[in-house]
């Protein structure tokens, strides 16, 4: 395995907390094929928006209502018109195609991955 080995303290700065997906649009602005979502964390973290590179496996119409896990303690990127705001996570495939990290029970949003 080629990876830097991080010690706990270093993996407890990641932020990764769930989210429902509320909207998702189009993002013909990007370079690759994309969506705007917009994911509410919580009360404590609120509507957060993110770019996310997944329209081999997912329409906008599935998206809605989704719970999703997302890392929303980076810096705001500009990705063209659009400031992503968090990092949707999930799982490349053989071709490309991201599968999303998701969990398999309802949790409630803003819930910190323990």
């Amino acid at each position: 395995m080629d990876t830097d080995i991080i010690s706990w303290k270093d993996f407890k700065k990641v932020d990764l907390r769930v989210g429902t997906i509320m909207q998702a649009k189009t993002f013909p602005e990007a370079n690759k094929p994309a969506y705007r979502l917009w994911v509410d964390f919580g009360e404590e973290i609120g509507i957060l928006k993110s770019s996310a590179q997944i329209t081999d496996l997912y329409s906008k119409e599935e998206l809605k209502g989704k719970q999703v896990v997302g890392v929303v303690n980076f810096p705001t990127k500009q990705i063209g018109p659009f400031r992503s705001e968090c990092l949707i996570t999930g799982f490349y495939r053989n071709k490309g195609e991201v599968v999303l990290a998701v969990p398999d029970k309802f949790v409630s949003n803003g819930t910190k991955l323990a």
